[in-house]
């Protein structure tokens, strides 16, 4: 009894650390922008995307690498499908309204929308990442960093008056906003890794059936996002939560996934080529739908999206389990 009063209050605690530092995760990284001229969705679907990613893309490489292959993979796919379905959707939910650019649903929304479907025609036609599939994977990642690097670029060349500022921006980047940064995303790191301690060990000592302790697991790798995707979307920093959503979508297959494939072939289960891989690609054809309708995403597009998740788990659960 003891025991799970300690876990329990390690969860409360790790949650209040997550959001303060996702908190000061968001500020600073927005300021980090500002100071050097970059963009707030560049910012989003790099740094932050990147950033936040690291929990998933840690737990896929050590579980592939392990002799979990299975584990690792439903854990880039499954954190795909939630980063959309139920991220966005309860972020749009508590703000009200996530409002987006057609360039970054043209440049980023599409890429991750070729990201799902590049993976799951890979998996229906082979079966498992190979090594030739990953080097692909890692292709297209850098192909896309180029493009954003591009983007960024002939975003400044069409805002030169932000030139005769550079001064004070130079001025702002200073140590306590990158350490603030730092001690932000390392705050999430810990947070993050208690929460999954914490709910896993729980979920032991309640006897949760396996499946549904992985998909807490899930939930705990994702955490960084949901923070700060929430936070941002709260700011008013749509651009943001966006972009680390996409970001993060790309980065878990191209690189999560890319990396280990070039150490060991990846198998894959048949429920995850069959169902959890088609399931992504509809979620993120589903987003772009309703983001398209107006560039926006509403209360009403969020309880779509967290309903679609709903049935997405549930059907899981019960069919497929």
């Amino acid at each position: 009894m003891f025991e799970v009063i300690i876990l329990v209050l390690s969860l409360i605690i790790s949650l209040i650390i997550v959001i303060k530092a996702a908190d000061v995760f968001v500020d600073s990284i927005v300021e980090i922008g500002l100071a050097l001229g970059i963009s707030e969705i560049i910012l989003g679907v790099t740094a932050s995307a990147v950033g936040t990613s690291l929990p998933e893309f840690g737990s896929a490489m050590i579980a592939i690498l392990t002799g979990s292959p299975d584990v690792g993979v439903g854990c880039a796919i499954g954190a795909n499908v939630w980063n959309i379905a139920g991220i966005l959707g309860i972020s749009a939910i508590f703000a009200g309204l996530i409002t987006t650019q057609s360039q970054e649903v043209r440049r980023d929304g599409l890429m991750a929308f070729l990201t799902t479907l590049t993976i799951t025609t890979a998996l229906f036609l082979i079966g498992e990442i190979t090594f030739v599939v990953g080097i692909v994977l890692i292709i297209m990642y850098v192909v896309y960093l180029w493009i954003l690097i591009r983007a960024q670029k002939s975003s400044k060349s069409k805002d030169r008056e932000m030139e005769c500022c550079e001064a004070d921006k130079n001025l702002a980047l200073n140590k306590k906003t990158i350490l603030m940064t730092i001690l932000g995303l390392f705050g999430l790191a810990i947070g993050c890794r208690a929460i999954v301690y914490s709910t896993v060990e729980l979920s032991i000592m309640a006897s949760i059936p396996e499946v549904l302790a992985g998909i807490l697991l899930a939930f705990g790798t994702t955490a960084p996002e949901f923070f700060t995707v929430l936070t941002s979307a709260k700011k008013g920093l749509n651009s943001l939560a966006i972009g680390t959503v996409f970001g993060s979508n790309i980065f878990n297959i191209l690189i999560g996934l890319g990396i280990p494939s070039l150490f060991v072939t990846i198998p894959v289960e048949p429920i995850t080529i069959y169902f959890d891989a088609p399931v992504m690609v509809f979620m993120t054809l589903l987003l772009l739908f309703l983001i398209k309708r107006g560039m926006k995403l509403t209360r009403v597009e969020g309880i779509i999206l967290v309903a679609s998740y709903i049935i997405y788990i549930v059907t899981r659960l019960t069919i497929f389990s």
